[in-house]
């Protein structure tokens, strides 16, 4: 594949993504992971799921930093150039941008106009949950891989995210730290990364 080419796809599959998406960052990421990863093999999962940790710990929207990264990666591990990677990243951050901007601008200039209307808030009653099954899905993404035999699925945990019993201990207390303690994240995230120096 040629490099325009390349570029058009990933300007192409990153704009669908932030047209479609609903719900923040956390419901891109099922959508990323199967446009990178499961349709168009850019990247593995193993580099998808770092790619989401990295976003997660840098300041910014997450599904925003993910495309800012993937569109970088995509770009440099194809052409080797750090130029075009550069590029990338501005084309799949574009992209992504360019549909929530002129949805916004459409939506503050009609919301005041809709928003006591039953068919407005009908819709919204639909897409809440909508959304909360679009994180979970994200996920259960970076953790469980699908593939399919003789038209059934067959589920494994994806052993690059996971790879020892010390990985699951971070994630169970990761977790609870987060859920029962409601320690702030940032106090996780930094926790998290001194261990695994330590660990691995």
């Amino acid at each position: 594949m040629d490099t325009l080419t390349l570029f058009l796809e990933l300007f192409w599959n990153f704009f669908l993504i932030g047209a479609f998406t609903i719900g923040g960052g956390y419901a891109m990421l099922s959508l990323i992971q199967g446009e990178v990863v499961t349709a168009h093999h850019w990247i593995s999962e193993s580099t998808f799921t770092d790619i989401v940790a990295i976003s997660q710990m840098t300041p910014g929207p997450i599904g925003i930093n993910t495309a800012t990264y993937v569109g970088y990666d995509v770009l440099f591990q194809a052409t080797g150039s750090h130029f075009l990677g550069i590029a990338g990243s501005a084309t799949a951050t574009l992209a992504l941008v360019i549909p929530s901007f002129i949805l916004v601008l459409l939506i503050v200039r009609f919301y005041t106009q809709f928003k006591s209307s039953v068919l407005f808030e009908g819709v919204m009653s639909w897409l809440r949950p909508t959304v909360v099954g679009l994180i979970g899905a994200a996920a259960v993404i970076l953790i469980v891989d699908t593939t399919w035999i003789q038209g059934s699925p067959v589920f494994t945990i994806v052993r690059e995210n996971f790879p020892d019993w010390k990985s699951w201990c971070l994630l169970g207390a990761a977790f609870a730290a987060s859920y029962w303690g409601k320690v702030n994240p940032i106090y996780v995230i930094v926790a998290a990364a001194v261990l695994g120096l330590l660990i691995y």
